[in-house]
């Protein structure tokens, strides 16, 4: 169980992607495109910051100020954690992916191992196999990344909470079945498999790891599903669960929001499939 004693009393906040209608399960809908730039902005700077140090970018990947932008960003949700200073102390992004055409539409379909003759398409098939069952499950589908903390939050519960807010986040959302990249460096694939995510497979076997020469480490591509981290961790998503809901969510863009029934009709319908 994860102790929430030893962990700061840091505060959540979300940023969901431009210009969507947010669910009603969320109570705290905020419209602020300044704060949301200003959030989004400070996010990406500390993915800046974070992934020079750890050699896993080159300077000439950053923004002149510093940032780490990605294509996924505007139309991702982002879990924030910021300090009592107001400043980002953790991050991680999930983009939903549902209504892609395909495997190329997909943010993993980057990953160095599809180019990979030998095991490209064991992925390619894995990965299509994982968007079938979502859609059979009336879930989302997806794939997460972006994660970040701060040097000074680093021998904190802050990197473990802000991965636990996000399996949280998935589940208000109606659940979810997704993807991650993941790098050796830091053990942080070794964090995340420990929480609940694990290697990808295709007819039993385990996708091995491989060597991604954008980012100068070896890799692994994770599978997991919202409703089904480590038991070990399963109260202290729930507890995450209603903090989120009660968490500021930070619009960008006058959206109205979602109906009040539609984020628990979809995890209503998706527990009557697991049954």
């Amino acid at each position: 169980m994860f102790h929430w004693h030893s962990r700061t009393r840091n505060q959540f906040v979300v940023l969901p992607p431009v210009g969507l209608r947010v669910p009603r399960v969320f109570r705290k809908i905020e419209f602020d495109d300044n704060r949301h730039s200003q959030l989004l902005a400070a996010m990406q700077r500390l993915r800046g910051k974070t992934y020079l140090e750890d050699g896993a970018i080159r300077p000439q990947d950053l923004t002149p100020d510093g940032r780490h932008q990605t294509a996924a960003d505007q139309n991702a949700w982002h879990v924030i954690s910021l300090n009592a200073e107001g400043k980002v102390g953790a991050c991680l992004r999930y983009l939903d992916e549902r209504d892609s055409s395909g495997f190329n539409g997909l943010w993993v379909s980057h990953a160095a191992i599809a180019c990979c003759p030998s095991l490209g398409w064991k992925m390619r098939r894995a990965v299509e196999f994982k968007m079938q069952c979502a859609r059979a499950m009336r879930i989302g589908f997806g794939s997460v990344g972006g994660w970040a903390a701060a040097r000074e939050e680093r021998r904190t519960m802050e990197p473990v909470a802000i991965i636990l807010a996000t399996y949280a986040l998935l589940e208000l959302l109606g659940g979810c079945i997704g993807l991650a990249t993941a790098t050796f460096r830091n053990r942080s694939s070794a964090i995340l498999r420990k929480i609940g995510l694990n290697p990808l497979s295709w007819n039993g076997a385990e996708l091995p790891a491989y060597f991604d020469p954008q980012y100068g480490c070896e890799m692994e591509v994770l599978e997991f599903d919202s409703a089904y981290p480590n038991p070990k961790y399963a109260d202290d998503v729930d507890r995450l669960r209603e903090q989120l809901s009660l968490s500021p969510v930070i619009c960008r863009g006058a959206v109205s929001p979602a109906a009040e029934s539609e984020a628990p009709a979809e995890f209503a319908l998706r527990m009557a499939a697991v049954a």
